[in-house]
């Protein structure tokens, strides 16, 4: 075993070149005046290359196993890839301007390098996340990806929230690390490797005689536990609403939904690799987690009147869709899990595009009050943000939609009662999502208000990232081929 493995990883590689090479540009860039366009478009020319070659290279194995490269995980870090592009370019107007507090300080584009290097090593984490196939190299991505973006939701230090919410990340980041190590140790423990394949083979002759079996459950709980903090999966969520809305808004929608997308397929590749054996425990325990997130989310999204913590418990709700995929552990539902991850990272950074622009022209509020009658002096902002918060409401013929009807069929496909019961309740909740997305639509249409938020003009960059969002969200619900693109590379 040489180095000649690290050639397997083409994705990973490129991402560390790309790393070196933007680097290198912010040193040398460090007294120009268009150092943040520069360091934008090389990196959101790096990531395009990136998506290509992620759709390109073939499936690959590496270091006897740790590393596999499968066809669903390079879909799936294509995937990932696209939502990191897009906030690379819907962050250039804020890295500009900064946050725009009270005294005028901002952060001026001195900072920008820093922002792209952190974005892409969190991404690389991500990768790793996706592509391990031994629970030591999946914890090595997962610390990759959590301390870099600790530092996002910290780097605009003109903001006062922005600590406090780096420092709740970072604790419970790190205790939830430490949950996931002691149940890990359990499972160690009990069958002697860390291999995915290997624990599934084990589980599955240690079944015959119920050995081992209590020990192994124990570290299945620990383990899920510790995954269901990055997820921020109800009970586990409580970080979620003051880290969303102190992190700079790009960090936020970088954070709801790449983050999360990764951590949803790890965790489906994990419980169908590795705990295919005990998915009569772990069903169950999903069933239960499903319900209380969703339920739970969409009760506490109708009280809030701040929009980043409003679309907080959003995601949350979001996660709880996402899991119903993972109940299936087939291909259609690791198809759709994609698939929902794909239309998720559209819509979702479709509204934090609108809000970051929103939050720049009116002095750094996020307040949903701010957006009462949007429409009268900022049409178009408006017509763009319901398009979105309709897919995510799942109203035909948007892609949100299909997303959630093949979430729900992968779901039905198990076959049990429980199943059928977490679907119809996942049904009921659409309407309550709807109502309370539509308070924004409300907000922006119908309320009246003596000081709306005056007519502005958007910048390029904000354009470009809300074309690619809109032309997402109408596309993917209407080419079908992509569906079939993505369940004929569903092979785990």
């Amino acid at each position: 075993m040489g180095y000649s493995q690290f050639l397997n990883m083409i994705p990973e590689a490129f991402l560390v070149l790309a790393l070196i090479l933007v680097f290198f540009a912010d040193f040398c860039l460090t007294k120009s005046a268009r150092k943040n366009a520069v360091l934008s478009k090389l990196t959101g020319a790096l990531l395009i290359c990136l998506m290509l070659l992620s759709t390109t290279v073939a499936p690959a194995e590496a270091f006897g196993g740790m590393y596999v490269a499968t066809k669903a995980a390079n879909v799936m870090k294509m995937i990932l890839t696209l939502g990191t592009l897009i906030v690379v370019i819907m962050a250039q107007p804020w890295l500009e301007g900064g946050s725009q507090v009270v005294n005028s300080k901002s952060l001026n584009g001195k900072y920008s390098g820093e922002f792209y290097m952190l974005v892409l090593s969190t991404l690389l984490g991500m990768f790793i996340m996706v592509s391990s196939g031994n629970f030591l190299l999946f914890f090595l991505g997962l610390e990759t990806a959590s301390v870099p973006m600790a530092c996002l939701v910290a780097f605009d230090k003109f903001k006062k929230n922005s600590a406090e919410g780096a420092a709740k990340y970072i604790l419970t980041a790190t205790f939830s690390s430490g949950v996931m190590l002691y149940g890990l140790s359990f499972v160690y423990g009990s069958v002697g490797t860390l291999y995915f394949d290997d624990i599934a083979q084990r589980i599955a002759f240690f079944a015959q005689y119920k050995s081992q079996l209590p020990m192994l459950i124990m570290g299945l709980v620990f383990f899920f536990s510790g995954l269901g903090f990055k997820l921020s999966l109800v009970p586990f969520h409580f970080w979620t609403a003051d880290t969303y809305e102190g992190a700079p808004t790009p960090v936020t929608g970088y954070l709801s939904v790449v983050s999360k997308g990764a951590a949803a397929f790890a965790l489906m590749a994990i419980f169908v690799k590795a705990f295919g054996p005990l998915t009569e425990y772990w069903e169950y325990m999903l069933y239960i987690v499903i319900v209380l997130s969703i339920t739970i989310a969409n009760l506490f999204a109708i009280r809030q009147s701040e929009l980043k913590r409003f679309m907080a418990f959003s995601s949350i709700s979001q996660a709880g869709y996402i899991m119903l995929a993972v109940i299936g552990a087939s291909q259609a539902g690791m198809a759709s899990l994609m698939y929902y991850v794909l239309v998720y990272v559209v819509a979702n950074m479709a509204v934090f595009t609108v809000i970051s622009t929103v939050e720049q022209n009116n002095g750094g509020t996020t307040q949903m009050s701010s957006y009462d009658g949007l429409y009268q002096t900022n049409p178009k902002l408006a017509f763009l943000m319901t398009l979105a918060l309709f897919s995510l409401a799942g109203i035909p013929p948007f892609a949100g939609m299909f997303s959630k009807f093949f979430v729900f069929m992968a779901a039905a496909q198990q076959g049990s009662f429980w199943a059928y019961f977490v679907v119809f309740i996942a049904l009921v909740n659409t309407v309550v999502s709807l109502y309370y997305y539509l308070l924004i639509v409300k907000a922006m249409y119908i309320k009246q208000t003596d000081t709306p938020l005056p007519t502005f003009r958007t910048e390029n960059s904000t354009r470009v990232a809300l074309v690619v969002c809109t032309a997402g969200i109408v596309l993917f619900g209407i080419c079908s081929c992509i569906y079939d693109y993505l369940f004929a590379a569903s092979t785990m």
